[in-house]
């Protein structure tokens, strides 16, 4: 049976002129505020954007390697936000003639907010062209807790494990999401052996609901109150250098140790890490039930 792999990603600006069609894509077409925006690529400006988007950048390596790893499954990548869309790859799946369409989204934790979205739009491009086997979580993955617990593993520092927040609503309807999360932190600190960890949330929008928490600036500034000074964050909800990692981590959460005295570091995202992308390897083979290499 011919297979593909539709590998999904949020997606990214490319350049710093993308950012206000990128940001109205993501906001159905409503308008951002002119000060909301103008932050916005003031951020990315900062980050040296300008050109070329790093983290699109490394959803291509991770979509080339990948398929050197699968060897004759091809992989198109589907961006949810820019391009190639989802549904372009979902075309290139088909008119590659692959009967199966495996949906892998590079976010391990579900969620009804994020992931089923992904998995709509999919399903709705390949119009049971082809049959789909999607992947909606692999948050407890043993590959993805080791990768995780060898960045982790021996520090001295206290280790805070993070993700982006989403409204809490979503806990209202008993989405996944939280647990997923909380799970994969506690697996990952135990498989570590950490002496000290906590978790919280980032990345909060400011919509005027309540987001989950706590959030990290807050958690920072408690963690500091209790007499901790050294800190490492471990982002579980992300695979790569998003924004979020490279904004609100290494600029904001920094800023704000920097200010409290407060040591503070993040762990290496897995980004197209070969380790990472085997894991990855086998999760397809794994829905197609083909046997996982060595």
């Amino acid at each position: 049976m011919k297979a593909a792999v539709v590998l999904m990603a949020y997606g990214s600006p490319e350049r710093l002129a993308d950012v206000p069609a990128y940001y109205a894509d993501i906001r159905g077409g409503r308008p951002i505020p002119p000060q909301l925006l103008e932050d916005l690529v003031e951020r990315y400006r900062r980050l040296g954007i300008d050109d070329g988007s790093p983290l699109n950048a490394i959803t291509a390596e991770t979509r080339a390697a990948l398929e050197r790893e699968l060897g004759d499954v091809p992989v198109f990548t589907g961006m949810k936000h820019w391009s190639p869309r989802i549904a372009e790859a979902a075309e290139a799946a088909v008119a590659s003639g692959a009967h199966t369409v495996v949906g892998l989204v590079l976010a391990p934790h579900y969620s009804s907010m994020s992931i089923a979205g992904y998995r709509e739009q999919l399903d709705g491009a390949l119009a049971e062209r082809a049959e789909l086997a999607f992947i909606e979580s692999w948050h407890d993955e043993p590959d993805f807790i080791d990768l995780l617990a060898e960045r982790v593993r021996g520090t001295d520092a206290h280790v805070v494990f993070t993700a982006h927040s989403l409204p809490a609503r979503i806990l209202e309807s008993g989405d996944p999401y939280k647990d997923q999360l909380l799970e994969t932190s506690q697996l990952v600190a135990e498989r570590a052996a950490l002496e000290t960890w906590s978790f919280s949330f980032q990345s909060e929008s400011q919509t005027g609901e309540p987001w989950l928490g706590p959030d990290i600036l807050d958690h920072l500034r408690e963690l500091y109150s209790r007499g901790v000074r050294d800190v490492l964050v471990c982002p579980v909800g992300f695979v790569a250098d998003h924004l979020e990692i490279r904004w609100d981590l290494d600029h904001e959460a920094a800023e704000l140790a920097g200010e409290l005295g407060l040591g503070f570091r993040r762990i290496e995202m897995p980004n197209a890490d070969p380790a990472f992308v085997h894991l990855l390897a086998a999760l397809v083979r794994r829905v197609l039930a083909v046997p996982s290499e060595a």
